[in-house]
């Protein structure tokens, strides 16, 4: 019996000595090298439609072949190709009641060759007063899905000549037009206009790799963050015109990467687990987006969208926070995996900012998914805000390696009850 039970213990001994110990996978060196990668300066900020965010995206990928991980189902590789519509205005014509209109006083958003509109009965209209709150009744025409027109008040001038950013920017191809029009006549009779815009079709592409689960398979769990930054831009005091991203998001990213191939070595999910590195966040989130309408939300148990995660939080090292905290059961999971660690994750301390609904978590969310944005990333008004944050100096030297390497750690270790099923998050209210 002594030889039996000595055999037995020999054997267990064995079986756990095999379990990858979490820090020779998820280490300091590891994290380094995936970080330093991404936000090096020959990626030159990985701004939208350059070679560099191509380059970017072709490494991600060559990670998760390196981890093993599978193609998302009806993919033939890692990479999760859609289009991208910029349509710019060449010639625009015509008259709102008596008065001319020309590219001075209107703006178009668009991705249709032409519009005519001859009727304002085609259109909703909307009118925005000089005692309105421009913000509030202007950029939402953005994001809708009607044709619309959109009457500014001179009053608002200032704040009319940033909508040609917002409206020359890619986007999903639509059969809709948002006609905002710089006038003071807010009670037009008659429309009369003509637009030519010319129109470019581009690419973009998310990363995505998969490890399909066992008994529920058919249940995902994703870890998500965005590789995009903003590319090249005005040369700072230290004629630095690189926008490296390190912290945003080349760390979330460096994350992402991790934790496919830890997971993917210790191969005890249950639950399907999906990698994703997102494009295009920078510009409004259309990655994330186009990646949330290829799933089927209600089998998507949880969401873990990891963004800027590379400097020490308001608590200090070993702790991060969750954002939309009360709006699942999410974040308290999380923490009770944690009970007995270092580490801890805290409620979303900026809520004035809205965080929970201002990152790669947001398509989701809005479809009742429990998908919370994790970071460690100070948003409070300067000067304890983060520094490097939009600018050139976003740099890997500007990072807590170790503490980035940490809260990594602490995410695989803290959802390991979600994805082996044994915790389900309750659902997130739905937004219509």
């Amino acid at each position: 019996m002594k030889k039996i039970l000595l055999s037995l213990l020999i054997l267990c001994t064995g079986m756990y000595s095999c379990a990858p110990k979490i820090g020779s996978i998820i280490n300091v060196s590891e994290v380094e090298r995936l970080e330093k990668t991404l936000s090096a300066d020959d990626m030159k900020g990985r701004q939208l439609f350059t070679p560099e965010l191509d380059k970017a995206a072709d490494f991600i990928a060559g990670e998760f072949q390196k981890s093993g991980l599978e193609y998302l189902s009806g993919n033939d590789s890692y990479l999760q190709s859609f289009s991208m519509v910029q349509a710019t205005p060449s010639a625009i014509s015509g008259t709102l009641d008596q008065e001319a209109l020309s590219l001075s006083n209107v703006t178009i958003n668009s991705t249709s060759a032409s519009i005519n509109a001859n009727s304002l009965a085609d259109y909703e209209v909307v009118k925005v007063a000089k005692d309105d709150n421009f913000n509030q009744l202007v950029f939402p025409a953005f994001r809708t899905k009607k044709n619309m027109v959109v009457l500014i008040d001179p009053s608002h001038a200032s704040s009319y000549a940033r909508l040609g950013r917002n409206a020359g920017r890619a986007k999903f191809p639509t059969e809709y037009s948002q006609i905002f029009i710089l006038t003071d006549n807010l009670d037009p009779n008659s429309l009369a206009l003509k637009v030519t815009n010319k129109v470019t079709e581009q690419m973009l592409k998310n990363v995505v790799g998969v490890i399909p689960g066992k008994s529920l398979k058919d249940e995902y769990v994703i870890f998500g963050g965005h590789y995009d930054h903003i590319g090249i831009g005005r040369p700072d005091a230290n004629n630095d015109s690189i926008y490296n991203g390190a912290n945003d998001n080349a760390a979330g990213t460096t994350a992402v990467m991790m934790l496919g191939e830890y997971f993917n070595t210790l191969k005890d999910n249950e639950r399907t687990l999906i990698f994703v590195a997102f494009t295009a966040e920078e510009s409004g989130g259309f990655g994330s987006t186009y990646f949330s309408e290829q799933l089927d939300p209600d089998k998507v148990v949880a969401m873990f969208n990891i963004e800027m995660i590379g400097t020490d939080s308001k608590w200090g090292p070993n702790s991060a926070y969750i954002t939309g905290f009360e709006k699942s059961s999410m974040g308290e999971i999380l923490q009770k995996n944690l009970t007995g660690s270092k580490f801890h994750f805290e409620p979303d301390p900026y809520p004035k900012q809205n965080l929970f609904y201002r990152s790669d978590n947001r398509t989701l969310a809005a479809l009742g998914v429990p998908a919370h944005t994790v970071s460690t990333a100070k948003m409070e008004e300067a000067p304890n805000d983060e520094p490097n944050y939009h600018k050139a100096s976003d740099e890997i030297g500007t990072l807590d390696m170790d503490n980035m390497t940490e809260v990594i750690k602490a995410i695989a270790l803290s959802s390991k009850t979600i994805i082996s099923g044994e915790d389900t998050p309750t659902r997130v209210e739905k937004i219509d």
